[in-house]
């Protein structure tokens, strides 16, 4: 096994295979592309606790020291900054990252990438395959996304644009969910928030099956197709089908609102 301390600025290129990359870290910036050639790691930031590399058998690892709970406490009160990095890997290496606190970009990938974050922002870019990004606090924004997508928050936006994933499961207790889809086909789109509102556009002659729920909140649509039920609870349902209906549409909150929006095709 290789292995580095880094506790300063430092390059390195991994010459071994890696399909596989594993990041541990209580804070910090990083930045994971996706590439060809070997994968390659650049720390110019290392904040007061080296970052350990190690590299076995196709797996590359990038962490921190095991540390106790009450230093993660520590830490988060007086905002110790953590170190910055950016790691370039196979486009076809596996993903699985966690931070309690910090930023982090992945983009360029196409197999399974996993990212958990306690509290911080996580942006995905172009990523393919199944792709799972969860927060407790932070906005998630996916960008060019494909494949399966799951994003999570508590308290945390969630934003999708220019997507093309046939899988879409967004949920949020406190935040909100905007979503702007390119052709979602026979894509399964299913979006849930508690609180927050959910706004959806998409090409206006989408072929989706569509239902929209809520129990307090308010409905609105550009699409006359929709019909909304009637009742006498507060509890609103709309549901109706878009051109061949081959895709599926699914949107629900407790108490936000939820609009529909149709992107002319012009646009």
């Amino acid at each position: 096994m290789a292995s580095w301390t880094v506790d300063g600025p430092r390059r390195l290129t991994i010459d071994e295979p890696v399909d596989q990359l594993v990041v541990r870290l209580t804070s910090g910036r990083v930045n994971i592309v996706g590439t060809e050639g070997p994968a390659r790691i650049e720390i110019t930031q290392t904040g007061r606790q080296p970052v350990i590399i190690e590299q076995q058998d196709g797996r590359l690892s990038v962490r921190h020291r095991k540390i106790g709970t009450w230093l993660l406490v520590f830490r988060w009160l007086t905002r110790e900054a953590g170190p910055e990095v950016s790691i370039a890997v196979p486009a076809t290496a596996r993903v699985d990252l966690w931070m309690a606190e910090g930023s982090v970009v992945a983009s360029g990938l196409t197999e399974a990438t996993k990212v958990d974050v306690t509290s911080g922002q996580v942006t995905l870019m172009g990523l393919s395959g199944r792709t799972t990004a969860r927060l407790v606090s932070g906005p998630v924004e996916a960008l060019g996304v494909s494949g399966d997508l799951t994003m999570e928050t508590v308290s945390g936006e969630l934003i999708l644009a220019d997507g093309s994933a046939e899988r879409v499961r967004a949920s949020t207790v406190s935040g909100a969910i905007t979503c702007d889809l390119d052709s979602p086909g026979n894509s399964e789109i299913q979006l849930g928030a508690t609180s927050g509102s959910v706004t959806v556009r998409v090409p206006e002659d989408s072929d989706l099956n569509v239902h929209l729920h809520t129990t307090s909140g308010q409905i609105s649509s550009d699409f006359p197709q929709l019909r909304v039920g009637a009742g006498l609870t507060p509890v609103k349902d709309s549901r109706g089908v878009l051109g061949a209906g081959v895709g599926s549409l699914r949107a629900s909150t407790v108490s936000g609102s939820i609009v529909l929006l149709a992107r002319r095709t012009a646009e």
